[in-house]
């Protein structure tokens, strides 16, 4: 398994550090502009073009947390996006905010676990309905992820989902300490995977941590819900929803070659990723999380998830694609 860092030492408390870390600092308003630095039809140097960019800029600013490989996890930036965009969305009704419904996202650069991380909102739109959000996230002045996040008032309509998949309950399927739990004595990374983490995982396949998946099929389940309770606030749970999906969606593509995530010189990082969130869902509550990836290729692999609730209500869909480097993947099928 990961060797960690020598310096890491794991939160007591993992999710009240993620709670800390998703409880962004306002810095206010910012305004840009840009002042084009040559001759172009119709302007001229010094001339200022603000309607480039959205009405307003609002900064917010929020700690990184400590990781094994000293780099950000990208579901943490993914979520305090969330949060930082939903910060600067207000509805008709002041009593009842617009709910996120989709987020794109793109991962650009190793995030720095050491600094914290400053986040501009651009307020795009607020049209009737909607309001549209870009959020950047900034590290040593350049970008770590830009992302776009669309808010809607909740409102009616046609409604339909797939059936969840059939699987066993949470209550049957093995949590990751009852796997690793052998080696406890001789790897601190079990021990981490175990309890250092804000959001509880059951694989019902099996996990990666320890060896390959026993089929080579590029699909699988995980029952997942955070250690403790979250507050009722509708954002936070969104933000975690989309903090847990970029834990394991990438392992179809591990399974459907027989990898596991401690291959030798194995090389995986988030590209981008896409959610779609469809009905409410609690985070401090089981979810079931169904994958699968129907293409890898490029040095890269591709995977969809849906998020369950227990009851077998879709509550979102993710879409992901990640870079996977693995020596001697041209000799592999």
């Amino acid at each position: 398994m990961t060797v960690p860092h020598d310096d890491f030492i794991p939160p007591a408390d993992p999710l009240q550090d993620l709670l800390e870390t998703l409880d962004l600092e306002d810095l206010g308003s910012a305004k840009v502009s840009i002042s084009p630095t040559g001759l172009s039809e119709g302007l001229t140097p010094g001339v200022e073009v603000p309607e480039i960019f959205a009405d307003d800029f609002r900064l917010f600013r929020g700690k990184s947390q400590k990781m094994p490989h000293g780099r950000v996890f990208g579901g943490q930036v993914l979520a305090q996006g969330v949060v930082a965009a939903g910060r600067t969305v207000t509805g008709p009704d002041p009593e009842v905010p617009r709910r996120l419904h989709s987020l794109h996202a793109y991962f650009m650069r190793p995030g720095d676990d050491t600094q914290p991380i400053t986040f501009a909102v651009e307020r795009m739109r607020d049209g009737r309905s909607f309001s549209t959000r870009r959020v950047h996230a900034l590290q040593h002045g350049k970008p770590i992820l830009s992302m776009s996040a669309s808010f809607q008032d909740i409102t009616g309509g046609i409604d339909h989902q797939d059936e969840m998949p059939v699987v066993p309950p949470p209550d049957e399927v093995p949590t990751l300490s009852d796997s690793l739990g052998f080696l406890f004595d001789v790897d601190e990374r079990a021990r981490q995977l175990s309890f250092a983490r804000p959001v509880e995982m059951r694989h019902v396949e099996g996990n990666l941590f320890v060896m390959p998946g026993h089929e080579r099929v590029a699909k699988n389940h995980v029952w997942m819900r955070t250690v403790g309770e979250l507050p009722d606030d509708p954002l936070i749970h969104e933000a975690v929803l989309a903090y847990a999906s970029d834990y394991s969606l990438l392992e179809p593509a591990l399974r459907r070659h027989g990898l596991s995530w401690n291959d030798k010189g194995m090389r995986v990082a988030s590209l981008d990723h896409a959610m779609w969130f469809h009905r409410p869902a609690r985070a401090d509550e089981f979810i079931l999380y169904a994958q699968e990836s129907p293409s890898a290729q490029g040095s890269r692999g591709m995977a969809i998830g849906r998020i369950f609730t227990v009851d077998g209500t879709l509550a979102a869909t993710v879409a992901q694609e990640g870079m996977m480097r693995v020596p001697g993947a041209d000799a592999r099928s």
